[in-house]
């Protein structure tokens, strides 16, 4: 007899990795929102994997825990619960949840976070997108 196992529901999986996000740019971990929280967490972990529907009473607690508001979580969808255009890409959305959770992802957001001046933001996003997309097949050496 083959299994019935239930595929998440796409809003509920986009929904757990916002949290997911804000939690990792925090330095947060699933433990320590579990506790903030009164649950376990793999409790979190079923949140975060959308296997779990956060229900509105707890995102409203989780949103206070991380200081976002709840509408943070629901950032890049429409009003069909598809994402929106930016992260159609097949996978988009889990790779840069993957590359903000990542070490550098993590350094390089809490880095680019504390620079005050618009423009240099500006100017640093000119150096990435330009460094991205170089035509130069050789990997970088140190």
């Amino acid at each position: 007899m083959p299994e019935n196992k239930k595929k998440p529901n796409p809003v509920d999986m986009h929904v757990g990795s916002r949290v997911r996000l804000r939690r990792t740019m925090l330095g947060m971990s699933q433990e320590k929102l579990g506790e903030s929280l009164g649950i376990t967490f793999q409790q979190i972990q079923k949140y975060e994997k959308g296997a779990n529907r956060v229900g509105a009473s707890r995102l409203q607690r989780i949103a206070e825990v991380l200081s976002v508001p709840v509408a943070y979580f629901f950032d890049g969808l429409s009003g069909t619960g598809e994402a929106q255009s930016g992260l159609s890409e097949a996978g988009g959305g889990e790779y840069v949840a993957d590359f903000m959770s990542s070490n550098e992802g993590l350094q390089l957001s809490r880095a680019f976070a504390r620079i005050a001046d618009p423009r240099v933001r500006r100017r640093l996003i000119e150096l990435v997108r330009a460094l991205g997309d170089r035509d130069d097949p050789e990997p970088p050496t140190r």
